[in-house]
């Protein structure tokens, strides 16, 4: 086996290697953006024909990883996609970038990975080594992933390697595309672990090395555990804040020119993304099967998700102010998207605050320049079909109120507040706008 490591670690810096990723979604494009620019041949697997017919044509549907950027990645032939997974035998690696969500109960759903890894197991062949990626709780590697690919008769470290490297995707982020951002990575043993760090060396800015993939899931959730909880403490704030008349944002860009002991998180109208609001779950999970409860981290996402309500709350305060009941008001939301300038809508809470406006009898439209339609989600079935509305002087000037959910920086908000009749920013994305005043409101 030292022989097959041997040569797999050589075809890792000749770049001769083939990396197949599973997975063609927000975590599976960029990373196969940063191998092909740097010479490699990959294979992408997705059980989604339409995404593997559209990147066969050269087409992306993800705005951060650009449609021409694919057509050249199929021109130079170093790139194709298939929903063959008895193909997972051909590339030397295969990276594993399937979504992890939450059941509705807040426990871990493992199916996508469990049922990838098993289409592994079916393909596997010695050499290959195999890197979940997959945001996930500790221990997950070991005693889901690992059970799952020795069923065929492989074993781990002589047949086969296994490792665990987070991914830390940013979407939207110009500064840190999937090749800028360091990668941590632990092995399933000292082999696994050089073979991993010699695979991501060639592709990304530099690898953290760890002793086991249990630091290396344990490193994920601390990371966006770490932020979840600071969005809450300034989420909780800014309820209060709001009560005492004191303006949160001027509180933060204050406290901010402390160069150092403090960082700078901003409240918003609740937590949206595939990371932020998941994660922190699984650690509270993982908890409970310890006999341990994490009430530090349960309070900061009972505080970030109550956020949404709050929000609607201040808008019937507000329209009240008006004489006007929130039933028939005419509410337009502005942006889908999780967070801004980005086309991801999952996890967003524009969706909860749609459901709650439309349950209280409004009349709702919204307007995203990067989500033309209103996709299906899964956690919000009942939401009817709606498509983004040009937000012309006329159109602004019939609603009752404008509400700002994402802050995109297509938005022209001076004009936004000039024909509007009542403005609810959640971003304080109108800070900048001087007429007009009188009809924002923030919260």
């Amino acid at each position: 086996m030292s022989t097959s490591r041997e040569s797999l670690t050589q075809a890792f810096q000749n770049k001769s290697a083939v990396i197949g990723v599973i997975g063609l979604g927000y975590v599976g494009l960029p990373l196969l953006d940063a191998f092909i620019s740097k010479g490699f041949r990959c294979v992408g697997f997705d059980v989604d024909a339409k995404k593997v017919t559209e990147l066969n044509a050269g087409r992306s549907y993800i705005k951060h990883v650009s449609s021409e950027k694919v057509g050249g990645w199929r021109e130079a032939k170093k790139f194709e996609a298939t929903a063959d997974l008895s193909r997972l035998k051909e590339p030397d690696a295969l990276i594993i970038c399937v979504p992890t969500p939450l059941t509705d109960s807040r426990d871990p759903d493992l199916s996508f990975v469990e049922g990838t890894a098993r289409s592994i197991a079916a393909a596997l062949r010695p050499g290959q080594l195999v890197v979940l990626e997959s945001t996930t709780y500790p221990t997950t590697t070991r005693d889901v992933v690992l059970p799952i690919l020795e069923e065929g008769g492989l074993v781990c470290g002589r047949d086969f390697f296994l490792a665990f490297s987070p991914e830390r995707e940013d979407p939207g982020n110009a500064k840190y595309s999937a090749a800028g951002i360091p990668k941590v990575v632990g092995g399933m043993d000292p082999a696994a672990l050089e073979l991993a760090a010699a695979m991501y060396a060639q592709a990304v800015v530099s690898v953290v090395p760890v002793s086991s993939p249990e630091i290396a899931e344990a490193c994920k959730i601390l990371e966006n555990t770490y932020r979840a909880v600071n969005i809450a403490l300034v989420n909780e704030l800014k309820t209060l804040f709001d009560r005492m008349g004191i303006d949160v944002w001027e509180v933060i860009d204050a406290a901010k020119t402390k160069p150092f002991g403090f960082s700078a998180f901003y409240p918003g109208p609740g937590l949206g993304g595939h990371c932020i609001p998941i994660d922190p779950f699984y650690l509270t999970w993982l908890a409970r099967k310890y006999s341990m409860t994490t009430r530090f981290i349960e309070l900061a996402g009972e505080v970030n998700a109550r956020m949404p309500e709050y929000v609607v709350m201040r808008l019937m305060e507000f329209l009240n102010e008006l004489g006007k009941p929130i039933r028939g008001s005419r509410i337009c939301l502005l942006g889908v998207a999780y967070k801004k300038d980005i086309d991801d809508p999952r996890e967003s809470p524009s969706f909860v605050l749609m459901e709650l406006l439309l349950a209280r009898g409004a009349t709702l439209t919204y307007n995203d320049p990067h989500v033309p339609k209103l996709p299906k989600m899964r956690h919000h079935p009942s939401l009817p079909e709606m498509a983004s509305q040009e937000l012309t002087p006329e159109f602004l000037a019939s609603q009752d109120c404008v509400l700002i959910a994402t802050d995109h920086s297509a938005y022209d908000y001076a004009e936004i507040v000039r024909h509007a009749r009542l403005v609810l920013d959640t971003r304080n994305a109108t800070s900048k706008v001087t007429a007009g005043r009188e009809k924002i409101r923030k919260a």
